[in-house]
C-alpha cells in the first residue's frame, strides 16, 4: 500500500490538502500508541508501526517536492543510485559556467559577480519550473500517462543540482 492509498487519496502531484489533513488526523486518533496501552503487545506494535507510517506519509505528501520524489519513486523513475542521474549536455554546460563563477568567487569575492550568479541560478530554476508547471499542476495516475513523468524526472534532477549550487552560494552570504 502506497502513501496515497494509506490516506485514501488518488496518486497525483497535487493533493487535496484538506482531505490529506483530515485523513492524517483521523489516522492519528486511530493509531496513536497512547490509545492502545491496554491492548496486547502485538496490537501495540501494530499501532506504533501504523502511527509511524501515518506521520511519514503525511510528511511526504504534504510537501510538494517530497511528493514529486515519492511519485517518481513509485513509478521506478529514479533508479537505484540517484547520484548518477543523466543530465543533458546543454544543462551541464550552463552549470560549468556557474561552477566557474563559484570558483572565481572563492578565489576573489566580488559582490556584483556574486549577485549576477545568484540571479542566473534563480532564472534557471524559474525557467525549469515554468517548463513543467502544467505537469506539476495536472498530472495524476488516473491519466495513465506515466511517460509524462519523464520531463518531471529531468526537472527533479536538474533542480537538485541547482539546489546544491544554491547551498554553495549561501556560504558566501554567510561569510
Amino acid at each position: 500500500m502506497n502513501h496515497f492509498e494509506f490516506f485514501g487519496l488518488p496518486v497525483a502531484l497535487q493533493v487535496d490538502e484538506a482531505a490529506l489533513r483530515r485523513a492524517y488526523l483521523l489516522n492519528s486518533k486511530k493509531f496513536h500508541p497512547d490509545f492502545h496501552t491496554l491492548s496486547d503487545e502485538v496490537r501495540q506494535n501494530e499501532a506504533l508501526e501504523l502511527s509511524t507510517r501515518n506521520n511519514e506519509a503525511f510528511h511526504i505528501l504534504s510537501d510538494s517536492d517530497k511528493r514529486l520524489r515519492y511519485v517518481l519513486e513509485l513509478y521506478g523513475l529514479l533508479g537505484e543510485n540517484m547520484e548518477n542521474a543523466p543530465l543533458p549536455p546543454d544543462f551541464l554546460m550552463e552549470m560549468m559556467d556557474i561552477n566557474e563563477a563559484l570558483a572565481d568567487l572563492q578565489f576573489e569575492y566580488e559582490t556584483d559577480r556574486f549577485n549576477e550568479t545568484v540571479k542566473k541560478v534563480q532564472s534557471l530554476e524559474n525557467e525549469l519550473k515554468k517548463n513543467v508547471q502544467a505537469l506539476l499542476d495536472h498530472w495524476n495516475a488516473a491519466s495513465g500517462n506515466v511517460e509524462a513523468l519523464l520531463p518531471l524526472r529531468d526537472y527533479f534532477f536538474k533542480r537538485r543540482y541547482l539546489l546544491r549550487i544554491k547551498e554553495n552560494l549561501s556560504t558566501f552570504a554567510a561569510a
